[in-house]
């Protein structure tokens, strides 16, 4: 029998009479990358805040694993071992990259973000050691003292897809993790999710890039109008009117 990591039940969401969300159904297997597409403004992004506890849903629930989330705060919700990488890399920029590795870890840990926590980075050796080996992992060895200010934007990507991996998720949902980067950089990250997705990590990914989508997916749900409008295995969203419809006048399928 399948484990269902997460369970989107019913969801809707509008902002000023406008709905952004309707009748959201989606079921998210254990170990499997589901990619969620659709053309812009289809409510992809919405859909993730919602999970995540940034955005409350007008009606429905999300459940994580038997519990559900929804009403919970964003840092309750990643205590559970749900972890995102969002659309715009939000990193901290003055600190250095293992630095910025250490500080989600130490959160998690902790159970809270405490004033004192830059203090304690220099005296948690464990866990700068399990730092550095995420960021070789990731091809960022020879970056680890580089101040995140000045990395590019890829970089940035990297090192936000390293500070959710420290924190050893269950679930981790990447918003357009390729955005604004040229093909070598983009190549070089579905390998890294690739090697993240051989590793068990159940991945929810939203993408505009078929090319990476049809590279990682095990399954595809597609959004259009706040609406999921087919769902399925790649081969057979390819196929599907409804899905080339929804794409015209956008990236085709």
């Amino acid at each position: 029998m399948e484990n269902i990591v997460l369970h989107v039940n019913d969801v809707h969401k509008s902002f000023a009479g406008l709905h952004a969300l309707s009748d959201i159904d989606l079921s998210i297997r254990e170990d499997e990358t589901h990619a969620i597409i659709g053309p812009n403004g289809a409510g992809k992004s919405t859909l993730l805040n919602v999970c995540i506890g940034r955005l409350k849903p007008d009606s429905g629930s999300v459940v994580f694993d038997g519990v559900t989330l929804t009403g919970k705060k964003p840092h309750e919700i990643n205590q559970l071992g749900v972890a995102r990488v969002f659309q715009t890399p939000e990193v901290f920029p003055d600190l250095t990259a293992i630095d910025n590795v250490m500080v989600p870890a130490l959160a998690k840990r902790d159970g809270a973000f405490k004033m004192s926590l830059f203090k304690r980075l220099s005296r948690e050796k464990d866990l700068r050691v399990e730092a550095e080996r995420v960021l070789e992992d990731l091809g960022m060895a020879d970056q680890m003292q580089q101040v995140a200010s000045e990395m590019s934007r890829g970089n940035k990507r990297r090192l936000e897809l390293a500070m959710s991996l420290i924190q050893k998720p269950r679930l981790l949902l990447l918003d357009e993790p390729t955005a604004g980067m040229a093909r070598h950089d983009t190549n070089a990250t579905i390998d890294l999710l690739q090697k993240i997705k051989a590793g068990g990590i159940t991945t929810v990914i939203i993408e505009h890039d078929m090319h990476v989508v049809f590279s990682l997916a095990d399954r595809i749900s597609v959004l259009a109008g706040g609406r999921i409008i087919a769902q399925g295995t790649p081969d057979e969203i390819k196929d599907n009117p409804k899905v080339k419809e929804a794409y015209l006048g956008e990236e085709q399928v």
